[in-house]
């Protein structure tokens, strides 16, 4: 029967079979995903996985930080079952690793990270500048969310600046943080929101003094010793989004993870790393040159950077021909 077809007939043949295996082939979900990116893209216990060895390798003088969040998203993750979406508030001064926490968390899930189409980010000085507008933006934020988790039940929110939100902005998402099975036909309950806040941090310094100050380590500070007064502080905050929120009042949020201020040596420790990741060779003389810059409070024991680690990019750039 093939001596009777013609050869450029059947090399159509060949080639529309190829062609149909191919796309049979890459219709596969995990292949597909591979040239494509994909809602859920990776296995559960691979983000995990991920994301505590970046934590480990990347954030430094933040043991509450590492092991609160890896214990949360990985048992977020692997939960079948969940009754609620993930929900955390990540609070602390500027340079102490909140923005970079986030966006190891959106790597470990999604290879684009904070890139990937399923990842969402809004900045309250940007996205919603005007109080006079906070009704549209009600609006939009609701819209916004609804669509995306429709698309993607594994959708990624994170909301910088909540200090600068405008009061009761925030409260519009509340039915979506709240222990429903469905709303409207759309279930939240695999998605994730992450909040970064200043908000708090007098207060989280406050514990790190007392116990500098009692001779105890910051590793032997526990969540215990400041979630609730954490939690009291952002609530009672004029200046905070959370101000006297219901996503507060009705414990909708579930882990306020304070970000400790950084010492002198942790400063050093992100000096090195930028460094290498630049790929030359580490100079001890600029890396204690650079954190000795640094300015630290308070003014009489100078323990602790008053920007952390944020500024270190920039003082490189000073030191090496880049």
């Amino acid at each position: 029967p093939a001596g009777a077809v013609e050869p450029i007939s059947l090399g159509l043949a060949i080639a529309g079979a190829a062609a149909s295996a191919f796309t049979g082939f890459i219709s596969y979900p995990r292949l597909y995903c591979y040239f494509r990116e994909c809602c859920l893209q990776r296995h559960d216990q691979r983000a995990a996985a991920a994301l505590q060895e970046n934590l480990d390798r990347k954030l430094f003088g933040q043991h509450l930080v590492n092991k609160v969040v890896v214990k949360a998203v990985k048992g977020f993750l692997n939960n079948t079952n969940a009754k609620k979406p993930l929900t955390l508030s990540l609070h602390g001064w500027t340079g102490t690793g909140k923005n970079f926490v986030s966006k190891i968390i959106a790597e470990s899930i999604y290879k684009r990270g904070l890139q990937s189409k399923y990842v969402h980010q809004f900045v309250a000085t940007l996205h919603f500048p005007h109080a006079h507008s906070i009704n549209l933006y009600k609006d939009q934020l609701q819209s916004w969310i609804r669509g995306n988790v429709s698309i993607c039940p594994r959708s990624l929110f994170i909301f910088d600046e909540m200090d600068k939100m405008h009061a009761g902005l925030i409260d519009s998402i509340k039915p979506f943080l709240d222990y429903y099975e469905l709303l409207d036909g759309v279930s939240y309950r695999q998605a994730i929101f992450i909040f970064l806040s200043n908000a708090g941090a007098e207060k989280i310094t406050e514990v790190a003094l007392d116990f500098w100050r009692n001779g105890r380590t910051r590793e032997e500070i526990q969540l215990t010793d400041m979630q609730n007064a954490l939690s009291v502080s952002v609530f009672n905050n004029k200046n905070s989004g959370f101000w006297h929120s219901t996503l507060i009042d009705r414990n909708l949020i579930d882990y306020f993870v304070p970000f400790l201020p950084l010492e002198y040596k942790h400063v050093k420790m992100c000096v090195r790393v930028e460094i290498e990741s630049r790929g030359y060779v580490v100079d001890e003389d600029i890396l204690t040159r650079i954190a000795d810059e640094m300015t630290y409070f308070p003014r009489e024991e100078r323990i602790y950077s008053d920007k952390g680690c944020k500024t270190v990019d920039a003082k490189l750039d000073y030191y090496y021909d880049f």
